[in-house]
């Protein structure tokens, strides 16, 4: 396995920021930076989490596409537009796209919705990661349910304090060794890490990042891009990057801070 093979959460196998390959060279050339406990022993959904049903996180959905190949997670934050990761699309062309919503299997159930125009951020940065964020604006409007329903989101530069407790969800991996997402959509608990502390373990954490961490094996994974962390019940956070190993107390998650660009996603969707 190569250095970018560990990295997680990038679908296109990117390179990730050159901070983080530092970090993964030092923890490939000395075991001791991480815990000894084997991948197998470690949680078995999204990493560390549990099935969820679609009515606990109605807002999530799944970026596709038109085959039903999961791709990454997204949030819906009105009936014509989901919110997920730039770098969740910037490699492929929209015709192929769509989002299933309303479902807790990403290649059954609910509706699927063809995708008419994406807006990736126009700062996005392919190597840092920052302003990893994508408005997608759907083909036709989503009928809100108890199934699908709209996530609330945060005022501009609004303040999220550290060991905030928070849910992230997703069909992503539940294991660093499996090689299909999971079918059942999944969610654990997690607590937002200190900023400053985050940015001394890797370097290049901006502050349209928020970070997140466990004491134990739980966390998002690969496929989980683009999906949602919720704190409170507003959307504070979307899958962006991470260490090494996924679910790995030692490093914590990195999510695109939706605070940060709040003004942006008005200026794009009048929301």
């Amino acid at each position: 396995m190569n250095l970018l093979q560990l990295m997680k959460f990038t679908p296109n196998e990117k390179k990730p920021p050159i901070m983080m390959l530092l970090h993964i060279l030092l923890s490939v050339l000395s075991p001791l930076v991480y815990s000894s406990e084997d991948v197998s022993s470690r949680g078995f959904s999204i990493v560390g989490g549990h099935d969820i049903d679609i009515t606990d996180v109605p807002y999530q959905v799944s970026l596709q596409t038109k085959n039903h190949s999961h791709i990454c997670g997204g949030s819906i934050i009105s009936p014509s537009w989901i919110l997920t990761a730039a770098h969740c699309t910037e490699h492929e062309n929209i015709t192929v796209y769509g989002v299933r919503v309303g479902s807790v299997n990403y290649s059954s159930g609910g509706e699927f919705i063809p995708i008419k125009k994406i807006f990736p951020h126009p700062k996005y940065n392919a190597t840092s990661f920052d302003y990893d964020f994508s408005l997608l604006q759907l083909a036709k409007r989503i009928v809100l349910k108890s199934i699908s329903q709209i996530v609330a989101l945060p005022l501009q530069k609004q303040v999220v304090l550290a060991n905030t407790p928070c849910i992230v969800s997703g069909w992503g991996k539940t294991r660093d060794t499996d090689s299909e997402p999971s079918e059942i959509l999944q969610a654990t608990s997690v607590l937002v890490y200190k900023q400053k502390d985050c940015n001394e373990i890797y370097g290049g954490v901006t502050d349209r990042m928020i970070c997140t961490g466990t004491h134990g094996q739980r966390g998002a994974c690969r496929a989980d891009s683009g999906g949602p962390l919720v704190a409170s019940r507003q959307l504070i956070g979307v899958v962006s990057w991470g260490g090494p190993s996924c679910g790995n107390p030692e490093y914590p998650d990195v999510y695109a801070r939706v605070s940060a660009v709040r003004g942006w996603i008005y200026h794009v969707t009048n929301i």
